[in-house]
């Protein structure tokens, strides 16, 4: 089995900074790509950010040059830096890893989720 914890979250005032974090542990013989996705109350989950294995980087076009996401793969470990906070960015932050557990199964799994919450 694989978990998947986040941690970082927390009540912020608009404009300022948080950094969330998720940790893999587990079954896991590598991971491939991992992203955070967030969900409001009453909307549909979207993607924030994600990161491959290698590095590469996608953002939703609403966190552009505010989040920067990055992960540490000896540690199993994603980040998602956030700056300049905004009230419409509160939402439960959740992160996702595609993951190998052996030579031939994985999937993709979802950790439990952490509030952040930006007032005005």
């Amino acid at each position: 089995q694989v978990q998947l914890v986040e941690s970082g979250g927390g009540l912020v005032q608009a404009g300022g900074s948080l950094r969330l974090s998720c940790t893999a542990s587990g079954s896991i013989r590598s991971i491939n790509t991992m992203g955070w996705y967030r969900q409001a109350p009453g909307k549909q989950r979207e993607l924030v950010a994600a990161i491959t294995s290698g590095g590469n980087t996608n953002y939703a076009d609403s966190v552009k040059g505010r989040f920067t996401i990055s992960r540490d793969n000896a540690k199993n470990r994603m980040y998602l830096k956030m700056n300049s906070l905004k009230p419409e960015d509160t939402a439960v932050y959740l992160c996702k890893a595609t993951v190998a557990t052996s030579w031939i199964y994985g999937g993709d799994y979802w950790g439990q989720g952490t509030q952040v919450t930006v007032s005005s």
